[in-house]
């Protein structure tokens, strides 16, 4: 009998939910059942044409057939450092403040391993994006959960965090625009965690994975452009959900220039970074006209609306959100996350996230991904209605 066990890092790790989720996915595929799948964060629809045929181009060019340099290519550096300037009015030297990584999720998992040492304690909401306490728990962290509520519209109250935690704590992961609640964050609040970070030398991992997935003329704040937000912070970006590039596995982390070289050393151990065609392909993907970017903001914008409305007809009151691809929906009364998502697939064959998977704060909720055209949405709320299942 086979007796190696994995590391207890291994041991340690709760399932993961999507992996669960894509097991019962495909038992009921086999029973025939047409499964509308809004649980992950996997946008519809293709990649930019233009984007693909730099790839193309890209690809047939021999001089990207070998290795990748280990911290990217100049060319897609500057677009990214050209993309923030841009964006936020944020001036980054593509020499050591810019690094291309194999998705965001790659380099939020890699810098907790070379920051965080067995013991360390780290600071998450809950609930987060896996990543932001799988990341740490991997590394041997310890996890300070900071309770979101919904009274406070899911905004970290770092009144709540003691003093003798925060004197303990090394690095702080946050997301706003929020995977999964959606929820956006004032300036003000950023201004108050760049303070916060500085009274306790605490290093400050923002996930602005969702900073184009805005609506209603809402502008997502970077923490780079709160003054001293570069001293002690990095800020992870994705090319998955604006670019519709999930598969491609690319994304980047900017920021403090210490903490950015401290990652790619330990990446040059690990990995040879993104290949370089995929690299031309985001430069040209960061460079496309506003007006993709407004296409892509009303299209979800649209589903938003009629999801909305139309969960309302089944007795939820779900608030506007103004940011990212996701609905944060509270269970019926009496229900888990856990039981009503496996009777909501059972009963209709649509798909939704039990809100656990991000967190024990996320008990009572679920996350539906606005991954699919009004046509479909539309029928999934028929099948909901047909189950009878309702908040009320």
């Amino acid at each position: 009998m086979y007796s190696i066990k994995p590391a207890d890092r291994i041991d340690a790790l709760p399932p993961y939910v999507f992996a669960r989720l894509d097991e019962l996915k495909a038992r009921t595929r086999e029973q025939g059942l047409d499964l509308i799948d809004l649980g992950m964060g996997n946008p519809d629809g293709p990649t930019p044409q233009p984007v693909v045929e730099a790839a193309i181009k890209a690809l047939q060019d021999t001089t990207n057939h070998g290795y990748p340099p280990f911290e990217g290519t100049s060319i897609f550096r500057k677009a990214i450092t050209d993309w923030y300037f841009r964006r936020y009015n944020v001036k980054l030297d593509p020499n050591g403040e810019a690094l291309p990584l194999l998705g965001s999720k790659e380099g939020l998992g890699h810098l907790a391993l070379a920051y965080i040492n067995p013991g360390d304690l780290v600071l998450s909401p809950n609930p987060a994006y896996p990543a932001h306490f799988r990341g740490p728990l991997i590394a041997g962290g310890k996890i300070h959960s900071i309770v979101l509520k919904p009274e406070n519209d899911w905004i970290i109250d770092l009144g709540d965090i003691p003093d003798s935690v925060a004197e303990q704590a090394k690095i702080f992961f946050f997301n706003y625009p929020s995977n999964p609640t959606g929820a956006t964050a004032p300036r003000e609040f950023f201004e108050d965690i760049v303070a916060f970070a500085k009274k306790y030398d605490i290093l400050l991992v923002h996930d602005l994975c969702y900073a184009e997935l805005a609506f209603d003329g809402y502008q997502p704040t970077s923490l780079l452009e709160i003054p001293g937000g570069k001293d002690i912070g990095v800020e992870f970006h994705t090319m998955s959900k604006t670019y519709n590039m999930a598969g491609w596995r690319i994304g980047f982390v900017v920021g403090n220039y210490h903490v950015i070289q401290g990652l790619r050393t330990l990446k040059t151990n690990l990995d040879y970074g993104v290949f370089s065609a995929l690299q031309s392909a985001a430069k040209t993907a960061l460079e496309l006209p506003d007006e993709y970017l407004h296409q892509v903001q009303e299209r979800y914008s649209q589903r938003r609306d009629f999801l909305i409305q139309g969960l309302g007809k089944l007795g939820w009151n779900v608030k506007k959100t103004l940011a990212t691809m996701y609905l944060w929906v509270p269970c019926p009364p009496g229900l888990g996350s856990t039981d009503f998502a496996l009777s909501v697939l059972q009963k209709t064959g649509v798909v939704v996230t039990p809100g656990n998977a991000f967190g024990t704060a996320g008990e009572g909720y679920v996350r539906i991904s606005l991954i699919a055209e009004c046509e479909r949405l539309g029928e999934a709320l028929r099948r909901l209605e047909q189950a009878g299942i309702r908040y009320k």
